[in-house]
């Protein structure tokens, strides 16, 4: 029924306790009660108390949706509601992930028929109130409006399919109003949300890997009214094969590490349940004084030679990275460059985004820009304070969330996606195929900071550089290709908001 409850240490805070029974129809007579908390369920049948499985509970929290109802025989004088339940499950040894349970009640409390429906639905109302009460402000309207951006060829392309499975079903019984709009090129999403009026909707929903949330956050940061748009809560649904965000979502929701249509489950909940948090967006100048922004990573050498190179065995969904691993391995390269970084040394460096705007003298309409306040232009030196690095390099990843794939937990120190910190981790040549293979392993875990890795270099920045002395290696901004060229960024704090169970930093 549920997660077992010794009813001796129910709390003194019941706000209703009525007699139903359970639909179907099993012939026990049960008492339900109420906290602000928790829904309890107690069997009246001596045979289930005797059996040992009379009590029951589910934490509101968990609960997505509550309707009353009359039953379909006009007969029947019986009131009903439903309540469906989202709650953690695991089997023992494995991750708990979210699954559904949904329980039916049924009251004839009086022989009026309309009496019965009227105690039903004090229930279902009464329920709903208080799940909307757990945790912190949603702080979005009910019922929501999400614009839903998929692509349709993300990951095995499966996404449509999983989509109207998984989330749809999911979105409908939390009374979620949604507009579907499935991509059929490159660049189109980017092109929407730049273009197109969106204040119909109070969140934009990404189903697909994490190129998708490149489009849309790019889209929205060229748009006029940036500033302000740039504050719409996002929420992603894996739909892809890195799935890099979405794990990292999960995880900040104290969620465990999950794959597949376990972790899409894990992210539909909270996209129905989640609230804004701030999310870091790193902003990021070439030399050919391109403007990219970036919510997740930038990769060279390694990381992206794999993520790039393994793009032939998409079919294989996530173990694609694996064999890609494994490939590159067998033919290691190297790389020439410079890599200077400005340390986190005092959140002193983290800035307010807020600061860095400024208006344009050259626009007469006043447009602000982001200013990158702790950089200096990418044809003069790096300030002195800065550190530099010269070196031949197997792999430079700056990360600023907690994962760099659904099965690479890269970051376990990030509890949130707005931190502030880049954390920068590079590799010299000198390390050994063993020690990237060690590294590799430890990754899915999240232990490998723990272990002794020769050659390998983790250090939290806000700021930093990187000057290939070649332009021959790949160079990948969350998973996107880019040329490979001097390049640097610094971090926006909390300059975007994204939806997740965590703390609101």
């Amino acid at each position: 029924m549920g997660e077992a409850h010794d009813l001796s240490t129910v709390p003194t805070d019941v706000l209703l306790c009525d007699t139903f029974s359970q639909v179907p129809e099993d012939g026990n007579a049960l008492s339900l009660l109420l906290t602000r908390t928790q829904l309890f369920i107690q069997s009246l049948s001596a045979t289930s108390a005797s059996s040992g499985s009379s009590r029951a509970s589910f934490h509101l929290s968990d609960c997505i949706s509550c309707r009353a109802f009359r039953g379909k025989d006009s007969r029947d004088i019986g009131g009903y509601f439903t309540a469906i339940f989202f709650p953690l499950r695991g089997m023992l040894g494995t991750a708990a992930y979210r699954q559904r349970i949904s329980r039916t009640f049924r009251t004839e409390a009086s022989r009026d028929r309309e009496q019965n429906l009227k105690l039903a639905r004090t229930w279902a109302q009464k329920i709903c109130l208080l799940f909307d009460e757990q945790g912190h402000p949603r702080l979005l309207p009910s019922p929501a409006r999400f614009l839903v951006l998929l692509n349709p060829r993300g990951g095995t392309g499966k996404a449509f399919s999983l989509f109207e499975t998984h989330v749809m079903p999911m979105l409908t019984e939390a009374n979620a109003h949604f507009t579907l709009l499935v991509t059929e090129r490159p660049n189109q999403a980017r092109e929407l949300v730049r273009e197109r009026d969106l204040s119909a909707w109070d969140a934009i929903v990404v189903m697909s890997g994490d190129g998708l949330m490149f489009e849309v956050i790019n889209g929205l940061m060229e748009r006029p009214d940036w500033a302000t748009t740039i504050k719409k809560p996002l929420s992603i649904l894996p739909g892809g094969s890195g799935n890099a965000l979405a794990a990292s979502i999960n995880h900040y929701s104290g969620h465990q590490q999950v794959t597949g249509t376990k972790l899409l489950t894990n992210c539909a909940f909270i996209l129905c349940k989640g609230h804004p948090v701030p999310l870091d967006i790193v902003s990021l100048t070439t030399s050919s004084q391109q403007r990219i922004f970036s919510f997740l990573s930038l990769a060279w050498g390694f990381i992206s030679d794999v993520d790039i190179e393994s793009e032939k065995y998409r079919f294989m969904g996530y173990a694609r990275f694996s064999v890609g691993t494994f490939v590159r391995l067998t033919a290691l390269r190297t790389y020439r460059g410079r890599l200077s970084y400005l340390p986190a040394i005092s959140s002193s460096e983290i800035r307010d985004t807020t600061a860095d705007m400024k208006s344009s003298s050259a626009d007469r309409t006043e447009t602000r820009v982001l200013e990158d306040s702790l950089v200096v232009p990418l044809d003069q030196p790096v300030p002195s304070h800065w550190h530099t690095v010269e070196d031949q390099f197997v792999l430079v990843l700056a990360l600023y969330q907690s994962h760099l794939g659904a099965e690479h937990f890269t970051a376990p120190m990030v509890k949130g996606p707005g931190e502030g910190n880049i954390h920068l981790f590079y590799a010299n040549s000198r390390i050994s195929r063993t020690s990237l293979i060690k590294l590799f392993i430890a990754m899915e875990k999240g232990t490998h900071l723990d272990q002794e890795i020769a050659h390998l270099i983790h250090v939290p920045v806000v700021a930093f550089r990187i000057e290939p002395s070649e332009s021959t290696g790949i160079m990948t901004v969350d998973g996107e290709v880019i040329e490979c060229s001097p390049i640097q960024g610094q971090i926006h704090r909390g300059l975007g908001h994204v939806l997740s169970l965590g703390p609101q930093l």
